[in-house]
């Protein structure tokens, strides 16, 4: 009975969001994925950003610290930011392939309206 009841609210949850998508919409759900696009993309540069600043203080600390244990430290935190560079650099190019080999476009989102019925 309470699995009934999770089915019937989750249904009545979802009731205002099938109405919508019978209207089909077509200019708000571009602006959505549009503005879900830009905001990953921003992302990808802010942590690009944050593994280089993150690699740059590391080699500060290692050249100036003195004590061999801190430089050792420091080393492998290097280590760890050149790989965190690396990682988003390689899937950011991952994406870029995928996307060129099934033929999605990069400016937006242009593809919707041919998913969406007319």
């Amino acid at each position: 009975m309470k699995k009934i009841a999770k089915i019937i609210a989750g249904s009545a949850w979802a009731l205002p969001f099938m109405a919508f998508a019978q209207t089909a919409n077509v200019t708000y759900l571009q602006s959505l994925i549009g503005g879900a696009k830009t905001l990953l993309d921003q992302l990808v540069v802010f942590l690009i950003a944050l593994a280089v600043v993150w690699f740059i203080w590391n080699v500060v600390r290692y050249t100036m610290s003195e004590d061999e244990e801190k430089k050792g430290a420091a080393k492998s935190q290097m280590i760890q930011g050149i790989i965190a560079i690396a990682v988003i650099v390689s899937v950011w190019g991952l994406v870029a392939v995928l996307q060129n080999i099934f033929g999605v476009s990069t400016t937006g989102a242009g593809n919707v309206n041919r998913l969406l019925p007319q």
